[in-house]
């Protein structure tokens, strides 16, 4: 292998000398890979980046991703990216979403479709938040019968039982055309 060739997690810079770019990540102390590739620092911006012969889909600040929620937990959800900006990925990159603030019971439960906006990278670990009108639960079933559910004020309702349950939903709960599918 060539000495520019990378693994996740190796030392490619100290973040004195560059910041992070695509495919890389800042520890607090230096910039390390966080996907296999070869090395790229750029002298003029001060930028470190690893150039992937297939580049993985990793979501920028402030993009818009649609996921499936992997883990839900009392302060935050785990979630599997599959869009990002309305585009899909394979990548399968998790990120985290506090949900400390909110004040609803069930947020999202694993299995639900969620939107989220990126807020930050930090220490390896993607960061994302729910709590914009348009940001929250875009598909759920019911959690007792599985059945379909239709929206009741903040709330929604079985269709089948009846189960009346609490989600944080998006503004745009219930429409399809969440997603654009490939171009």
């Amino acid at each position: 292998m060539s000495e520019t060739a990378t693994f996740p997690g190796d030392k490619i810079a100290s973040i004195e000398e560059y910041e992070a770019g695509y495919n890389t990540f800042d520890d607090g102390d230096m910039v390390r890979a966080s996907t296999v590739g070869e090395k790229n620092l750029d002298k003029t911006t001060r930028v470190a980046s690893i150039k992937h012969p297939k580049m993985l889909s990793i979501p920028k600040v402030g993009d818009i991703v649609i996921g499936t929620v992997a883990a839900a937990m009392s302060s935050m959800i785990a979630v599997t990216i599959d869009y990002i900006n309305g585009k899909p990925t394979t990548s399968k990159v998790e990120c985290i979403c506090s949900i400390r603030n909110l004040r609803k019971k069930n947020v999202a439960l694993v299995n639900d479709i969620v939107t989220l906006k990126i807020l930050n990278h930090l220490n390896g670990t993607i960061h994302a938040a729910i709590d914009e009108p348009q940001l929250g639960v875009l598909f759920t079933k019911c959690r007792k019968c599985g059945g379909k559910v239709v929206t009741m004020r903040d709330a929604i309702k079985c269709t089948e039982c009846s189960w009346i349950d609490e989600r944080k939903l998006s503004s745009d709960f219930g429409k399809s055309e969440f997603f654009h599918l490939r171009e």
